[in-house]
Parts: structure tokens; C-alpha cells; sequence
């Protein structure tokens, strides 16, 4: 049931409550934020201290907030010469956006130049007021976006990856948490592409990726993306020359005894009709 409230609340947008690529702990912290006076403290030992996540899942929802505009984060030199870093919070980062874009569009509108007043019984005539110089809008410094971690590509990326993209769309077999939508896999189909380009084996691939899988997995094409990146094998070294067999002597029959025997030249005789025939020779 819905109660009104008659003091001591904060608006908060849809857009920000029900944003689809967001997490739960991004989204709460801006609520919190906003709920904030200005020029409150939002750095990230602050918010450590007042919530229970830790330092490290908290500075996560801030980038993720920076990264659609909710937050901007400017260095700024301080008159004494120090240089620190200003958090700006925004509840409506797109409307801010479009009036910015506003006002750096609209011309300046010159200011008129005011006529030279006569002098009435005065001894210094009275300087003519000169036009000030139009003023050039500021612009708003550039909001710095993440830079993703490059994935690896195949040898060929032009071609079409079948066999990779039905390995992804197959591991919610080993966990359902691992569904991957459409887009998902097209977009990752490349990477494990290039795992069997380098050798790996399809099964051994499936192992990597569903292996020791984090209890709270909430991004599954984030996390596959990271461990394809991370764990890229090193290609295989060039397979030994296969070393030459020695040659095989052929069988061949002793011409005093017909006996089988190795020999390379035909025509020989085999070692006991050697020995017998050596004293007869001398």
C-alpha cells in the first residue's frame, strides 16, 4: 500500500530505478546519493563506511553510474595548488544533457552599445560607453568513457564462427545462470573462435568458462567476455620434424646354404658359410 509523504523524501526517476543494464547495488547507491545534501561527502571510503558492501563492490557502482552519466568525476586545481577531484551527481542525466546542449547552440546575443550622453555644465565631457565583446559559451568538459577490455580476435574475423556460437548458446546446459541472448553470442562468438583457432578443444573450452563460477553471477556475457580475455591460450608451438627412420636390410638366401639372412648386396653368404669356407681358403 502506497502512503503519501509529507516531508522527508526524494524524487527519483524510473529511468533510474527500472534502467535494464544497471546493477541492484549501482542503482541503490544513486538513490542514496540523491538523497544527499549538496556538497555531501560521496567519495568511496565515505560510502564504505555508512554501507556494508566494501570498498571494492561500491567503487564498481560508481563506475558503472559514471558510465551512464549519473556521476562525472572532474580534477580540478584548488587556489592553493592542490588538485582534487569533484563528484557531480546527476538525476536526470539525459535532460542535463540536452540543456547543455542548448545552451552551447544558442547565440550570444551582443549587448547594445549605449549612445554617448551630451555634457549639460560640465566641465569633462562624459566618455561614451564602449560595446563589451560578445561572450563565448564554455564549454562543459567531456565526460570520459570506460575503456573495454579488448577481446581477441580470430585470424579470419570476416567470416561467420558456427561452431562458437553454438558452443555459448549451449552452457546454460551446465548452468542456467550462463543464458546468453542473441546478441550476446554473436558478439562473443569471435573470442572462443580464436580459443579453437589456437588448439583448445571444445570441450576444454566448456570447462574454462562454466568452472568455479561466482555465486552472485549477475552480468553472464560480462563475465564470460573477462575469463575469454584473461585465459587466452598461447598458440601451439610448431610440431618436431619427424626423425628418419633407419633403412631396413632386405632378406636375402645364402648361396652355400639357401639359408635366409640380411644382407645388403645380393649374392653373399651368411656368417656360418663364411666361417666354414675361410680355412679351405687359406
Amino acid at each position: 500500500m502506497r502512503e503519501r509523504h509529507p516531508n522527508r523524501y526524494t524524487i527519483v526517476g524510473n529511468h533510474l530505478t527500472q534502467h535494464r543494464e544497471l546493477s541492484l547495488t549501482a542503482i541503490g547507491l544513486a538513490a542514496h546519493i540523491q538523497s544527499l545534501p549538496d556538497g555531501a561527502p560521496v567519495d568511496i571510503r565515505t560510502l564504505a563506511e555508512r554501507f556494508p558492501e566494501g570498498r571494492d563492490r561500491i567503487a564498481a557502482a560508481l563506475r558503472e553510474l559514471e558510465a551512464y552519466g549519473y556521476l562525472e568525476r572532474v580534477r580540478e586545481r584548488t587556489p592553493d595548488g592542490r588538485v582534487v577531484t569533484r563528484t557531480y551527481a546527476y538525476n536526470h542525466p539525459e535532460a542535463t544533457r540536452t540543456r547543455r546542449a542548448a545552451r552551447e547552440t544558442q547565440p550570444v546575443q551582443p549587448v547594445k552599445p549605449v549612445r554617448p550622453v551630451r555634457p549639460v555644465r560640465e566641465t569633462h565631457p562624459v566618455q561614451p560607453v564602449r560595446e563589451p565583446h560578445p561572450v563565448q559559451p564554455v564549454r562543459e568538459p567531456e565526460r570520459v568513457r570506460p575503456v573495454r577490455e579488448p577481446q581477441p580476435e580470430p585470424a579470419a574475423p570476416e567470416c561467420t564462427h558456427p561452431a562458437a556460437a553454438a558452443l555459448l548458446a549451449s552452457l546454460r546446459r551446465d548452468d542456467d545462470r550462463l543464458l546468453l541472448s542473441e546478441r550476446d553470442v554473436h558478439r562473443l562468438a569471435p573470442a572462443v573462435a580464436a580459443w579453437l583457432e589456437r588448439g583448445a578443444a571444445p570441450d576444454a573450452v566448456r570447462r574454462t568458462l562454466t568452472a568455479n563460477l561466482p555465486p552472485d553471477l549477475r552480468h553472464p556475457a560480462a563475465f564470460l567476455a573477462h575469463r575469454l580475455t584473461a585465459l587466452l591460450p598461447p598458440p601451439l608451438p610448431a610440431a618436431p620434424a619427424p626423425s628418419p627412420r633407419p633403412a631396413v636390410v632386405p632378406l636375402r638366401n645364402c648361396n652355400g646354404c639357401d639359408r635366409a639372412f640380411r644382407s645388403p648386396a645380393p649374392g653373399a653368404r651368411c656368417r656360418d658359410c663364411r666361417q666354414t669356407a675361410a680355412p679351405v681358403a687359406a
